[in-house]
């Protein structure tokens, strides 16, 4: 596959980890995409894609596209033979100067971009992008489509400063020294979180402690369950194993089983990071 990103200037570089470019066979029919501190936007040029967001939901298609605030769930993407899309990497609270509404109200929902910006704006959109030269092009038009629909949000400062704090910490940081240290209440910045982010404090913290830990984790080594949990911080390795399953779905041994399948099917592939096989 043919994959293509780069950050993008400011101000939107605070709200953004990465605009990317793909095109190509997909390496599997269908990859699961594990819970992580960020938020996805997905403009679709190609084939219609799937998306299962839990188990206890039916499989959605998405033809223009797809917005994902951050996940608490493992997301399951059905890709057709032949898949080319411009997307965005958000950190967790980037979407919200983008949205017509609050990020909790899509937490573990995804929509389509019609849905966020209206049929009109995305169908424009959609145009001028598979006209585009090539995928510097796209990613500029992509950009300059984000900064015209930049808005100021309300508690954005306050969400992006204790959300820094807790990405810096992978997480291990106590939830109420944040809110002490912000100078608000425990209950007010839990609800700025959910209205931003669509999540709370604490499962924020959650969520970039595990995937600290299971970035840290290299397959092709032998790994110590007992102690990779120890030095991640969980109670013990019931605990984390519980984790494991809860943001995965999966044991950390069939985890490691499953990316080691991955990396010996498709060495050096462009998604080889985050993405499981899922079929």
């Amino acid at each position: 596959m043919e994959y293509v990103s780069r950050v993008p200037r400011p101000p939107l570089d605070r709200l953004i980890d990465d605009l990317y470019y793909l095109e190509g066979a997909p390496p599997y029919a269908r990859l699961t995409l594990p819970p992580g501190p960020s938020a996805l936007l997905i403009v679709n040029l190609g084939a219609s894609f799937r998306i299962r967001a839990g188990t206890d939901i039916e499989t959605a298609e998405y033809a223009d596209g797809c917005v994902v605030t951050m996940p608490t769930r493992a997301l399951e993407f059905g890709y057709p033979l032949w898949t080319r899309s411009v997307g965005v990497h958000f950190k967790p609270w980037g979407p919200a100067p983008f949205l017509p509404m609050p990020a909790a109200e899509l937490c573990d929902r995804p929509v389509t971009v019609e849905q966020v910006w209206g049929r009109p704006a995305i169908a424009e959109l959609r145009d001028r992008l598979a006209t585009a030269a090539g995928p510097h092009e796209m990613l500029t038009l992509l950009e300059e489509e984000l900064m015209r629909r930049l808005c100021e949000t309300a508690g954005l400062g306050l969400v992006r400063h204790t959300s820094s704090v807790i990405a810096a910490t992978s997480g291990a940081v106590a939830i109420g020294d944040l809110s002490v240290a912000a100078g608000v209440s425990s209950t007010h910045l839990a609800q700025r979180f959910k209205e931003l982010i669509g999540v709370t404090p604490k499962r924020l913290a959650r969520t970039y402690r595990f995937g600290a830990t299971v970035f840290a984790i290299d397959p092709a080594g032998s790994i110590d369950w007992g102690d990779l949990a120890s030095g991640a911080g969980y109670f013990d390795q019931a605990h984390f194993g519980h984790e494991f399953r809860a943001f995965t779905g999966l044991t950390p041994t069939r985890y490691l089983e499953v990316r080691r399948r991955f990396l010996r099917e498709h060495p050096g592939h462009a998604l080889d990071g985050w993405p499981l096989p899922a079929d």
